[in-house]
């Protein structure tokens, strides 16, 4: 039993002593790939989407140099008719690369070191079968010739090298060129290796000099065929555990749901749930990664239309992308679609195949789109948070002429003259104006109350000082109107017992003045005794 071949079970038998959901049906389609055409699989998904849970999965069922009868007896690939067939039965070779990379002296050491490491574990464990002398592949023969066991490979993290922001291309075609080591011979390849798993957060480096890599069958957040119910967490797996745990399902459904892949439906982020299920408390899990900072980098790209994106995604709408001309290259990054599908491959959007739309998938991720916006520096997000920063100011001010100029400004400036007087245009035209609300606010549309809905109502989030405004935009009418509305239908009486000042706002326009100048009034709400 050695560190990167044949390592043993322990790593999984850490996960099943904790709260265990069942994804061992996974082997299975691993199994039914054993020994064919297909046999080298690469499954691709999102950051804490349980990559290295899966590899330590695979890496305790076939190993040879352990018995993982007891891990597996309860579990469904149990009941899976090779199940015995392969159970146990091969040597594992098991690559982290993460592991590699932080271990080596830099980055033009990576491969050397590596292969270093690997040859000196099988001459240790194969004195009589390996030398150093031999290359990895050769020495890997000789370990089948002789033991008569082929090797099940499981490459953790592979793209790590890949996403290194500082590696050369060079240092990168190096690395490509080691895992080509590997599988580049057919005759080799088919003697030493039952099967392959390889995975990461992104998919193979499209570079048509690297055919062998390009050999894998490729699963990934866009397209993962049956690995789909593999990657995060299921619906009725989450509900399963919010039962046991006695644990708020839609809570856990709002914060951590959103992403949805085909046959399927909705997926979860396994990493957050879990830790939401153990430490009782729902909140952003990714704030501890060091993934903020790179959100940040590439909203901060300087690609047309972009930063309009941002903008579209953090107020909740979907944008359209083209996926296929993405490299699987951080450093090939050419245009916004590329950006925008490099975000969903490491899990910060959720894309829809059907109509070719991205869109922010939950409440977790969307606070760190929150995080993010202050420290992006395209030039128009600056303004719009400075424009909004204003609006908040001028309202709470009770400035009504601010106000209505700040606002006037978006709704011209943000919708065209077909879509100027449409209602979800105006309400839209709130929600961009008032876009830096989640600094301090909770925003809320067509909020019941009363005998009516509010078009918006932004509500102070604990500490915040602020009053709530409840907020009436309407067309060919007067801001007095509005106010009225807003007290006769009884908008304001749910936050009645608040301690909080209520400000109603009423902001109106004429569609027939060419100018559509904006007018708009500021009322403090007093509760009738």
């Amino acid at each position: 039993m050695g560190l990167f071949f044949n390592p043993g079970n322990k790593n999984f038998e850490v996960y099943r002593n904790d709260t265990y959901i069942d994804k061992s049906g996974m082997i299975g389609l691993v199994n039914a790939t054993l020994g064919k055409k297909d046999k080298l699989s690469c499954v691709s998904r999102p950051r804490r989407f349980g990559k290295t849970y899966a590899a330590a999965m695979l890496v305790a069922y076939y190993d040879k140099s352990c018995d993982s009868s007891a891990l597996f007896k309860d579990l469904s690939i149990a009941s899976d008719a090779d199940y015995e067939k392969h159970r146990n039965k091969y040597n594992v070779m098991y690559l982290d690369m993460t592991y590699f990379r932080s271990q080596c002296g830099g980055r033009d050491e990576l491969i050397r070191y590596t292969q270093k490491e690997l040859i000196d574990e099988l001459c240790e464990m194969y004195p009589k079968y390996v030398d150093k002398d031999m290359s990895l592949p050769k020495a890997l023969e000789s370990v089948v010739d002789n033991d008569g066991s082929q090797y099940i490979a499981v490459i953790d993290e592979w793209d790590a090298p890949i996403r290194d922001a500082k590696a050369t291309e060079e240092q990168k075609h190096d690395y490509l060129d080691f895992l080509c080591g590997f599988f580049k011979n057919t005759a080799i390849t088919n003697k030493v290796f039952a099967g392959a798993y390889m995975t990461g957060i992104l998919p193979i480096k499209k570079d048509g000099s690297q055919s062998a890599i390009s050999e894998f069958k490729e699963y990934s957040i866009l397209d993962p065929e049956e690995f789909a119910p593999y990657i995060g967490f299921t619906e009725e797996e989450v509900r399963k555990l919010c039962e046991d745990r006695d644990l708020d399902f839609e809570t856990m459904k709002r914060w951590y749901d959103g992403y949805r892949l085909p046959g399927v439906g909705e997926i979860y982020n396994s990493n957050s749930v879990m830790m939401a299920a153990r430490a009782g408390k729902y909140k952003s899990y990714w704030q501890v990664s060091s993934a903020a900072d790179s959100l940040i980098q590439y909203l901060n790209m300087d690609f047309d239309g972009l930063g309009a994106d941002a903008d579209a995604l953090i107020n909740g709408y979907s944008i359209t992308v083209n996926t296929t001309l993405f490299k699987n290259d951080m450093s090939e990054l050419y245009s916004r679609d590329d950006v925008i599908t490099l975000l969903i491959h490491f899990g910060y959007l959720c894309y829809d195949p059907d109509d070719g739309s991205a869109h922010v998938p939950n409440l977790e991720i969307r606070l760190e789109y929150e995080n993010a916006i202050r420290r992006i520096t395209h030039v128009e997000t600056m303004r719009r948070v400075k424009e909004s920063d204003e609006l908040f100011k001028a309202t709470e001010d009770m400035d009504a002429e601010k106000v209505a100029r700040i606002i006037q400004g978006v709704h011209d400036r943000e919708c065209s003259p077909r879509h100027y007087n449409r209602e979800e245009s105006l309400r839209s035209v709130i929600k961009l104006a008032y876009y830096t609300y989640r600094d301090y606010y909770t925003q809320l549309e067509e909020v019941g109350g009363g005998t009516g809905f509010a078009d918006m109502v932004f509500i102070p989030r604990r500490a915040a000082r602020r009053s709530i405004l409840i907020i009436e935009l309407k067309r060919d009418d007067t801001p007095e109107n509005a106010i009225k509305q807003i007290r006769d239908r009884g908008y304001a009486l749910p936050y009645e017992s608040r301690d909080e000042d209520i400000l109603l706002i009423g902001v109106t326009y004429d569609s027939k003045d060419p100018k559509k100048t904006h007018h708009c009034l500021i009322e403090e709400y007093m509760p009738e005794e």
